[in-house]
């Protein structure tokens, strides 16, 4: 009710407008929320309510009218703490952001959230000027952030498929290509009966490699099943045994993140199997993972790194008004290691 007030739209709050609210002068509520003296108790608690109301709150990028220009990018995903410390995907991609940040003098600001929380958080960060732009990951079909964030003005960049980006410049992997590679690869290993252990269902790449996988073994004439999984370790376990006690087992197994494909190592020992002899495994998101295990793991490979300094610098080109062009980044390409041979012979594929 507040933000209509004062904006008429759900629009970025400014000092002004607090200021309005709380029926003061602007220089009156900088003095309030910096807790200098020069105004009553009663008129700073009504200022930093009308702040409250808004959304508003001084920082940098309010402090900064004659110095940078930007001073901060913001980064929300849904994980658990303890799990994106284990997830190596997320480790090089923001590494990739920082990259570039640094070159700019700017910051990440990075927030674990629930994924119902995203928009109210975005929100506060934009129309609060604590960012000057963010980074939208995860997206799902008809993402409600979308309509949302594009309409109080939030400049920002969406990793995924342009069909998930609304009215955002995106960047994105074109998985159903790497996902149609990946199988076509098994194929001629041999593999007639494979399976993949997904990430989310509701997540749009997840649905993108799904389709892409379900469609590509049908043409090739093999038996494919996706099990849903969370890209964690335990359910990425789960799910392997649930394939392996299967009536018919698969002979090969894609998985979503070199995470599952890891701790799948493990699984198979637990049935007296070996990879790749009764198991072909293939991994997605190459890292130092893959190349760790005994045997080492085939994995689709891409530059993470990269990637994520190619999603901030096109964050920037929004930012600055430049022109922004929505593009796919490098498709991921096949690595064939350890993990991945011919079926036992009375398997084959003909």
């Amino acid at each position: 009710m507040a933000r209509t007030a004062a904006s008429g739209e759900d629009r970025k709050a400014t000092i002004k407008d607090v200021a309005k609210l709380a029926g003061v002068s602007p220089s009156a509520v900088t003095i309030a929320v910096h807790n200098k003296p020069g105004v009553s108790s009663k008129t700073k608690e009504r200022i930093l309510q009308a702040a409250r109301d808004l959304g508003w709150s001084p920082n940098q990028a309010a402090q900064s009218l004659s110095g940078r220009a930007m001073h901060s990018v913001g980064l929300a995903i849904a994980r658990p703490a303890r799990m994106l410390g284990l997830e190596p995907f997320y480790m090089e991609f923001i590494s990739g952001i920082e990259s570039v940040l640094s070159r700019h003098s700017c910051s990440l600001l990075l927030r674990l959230v629930e994924p119902e929380e995203e928009i109210e958080v975005q929100r506060g960060w934009w129309q609060g000027n604590r960012v000057n732009g963010s980074i939208l990951v995860d997206l799902r079909a008809d993402d409600p952030r979308i309509p949302v964030l594009s309409g109080i003005g939030l400049p920002a960049v969406v990793v995924g498929h342009p069909s998930l980006a609304g009215p955002f410049t995106s960047v994105w992997t074109d998985d159903a290509a790497a996902m149609t590679e990946a199988v076509q690869y098994l194929a001629a290993l041999g593999h007639r009966r494979i399976a993949r252990v997904s990430g989310p269902e509701e997540l749009g790449h997840s649905a993108i490699r799904t389709k892409a996988f379900a469609e590509t073994a049908e043409q090739l004439g093999l038996t494919a099943r996706t099990v849903v999984a969370d890209f964690s370790a335990d359910q990425g376990s789960r799910a392997c045994r649930t394939l392996l006690l299967s009536p018919e087992r698969p002979t090969a197994i894609v998985f979503d993140n070199d995470l599952m494909a890891v701790t799948a190592l493990g699984v198979v020992a637990e049935f007296g199997l070996s990879v790749p002899h009764d198991l072909s495994v293939l991994a997605w998101d190459d890292s130092q993972l893959c190349q760790l295990t005994r045997p080492t793991l085939s994995a689709m490979q891409h530059d993470i790194f990269s990637f994520g300094a190619d999603v901030t610098e096109t964050l920037f080109d929004v930012m600055t008004h430049r022109e922004a062009v929505s593009h796919a980044a490098q498709v991921p390409s096949l690595v064939p290691r350890g993990s991945t041979a011919p079926p036992p012979s009375d398997q084959r594929h003909p």
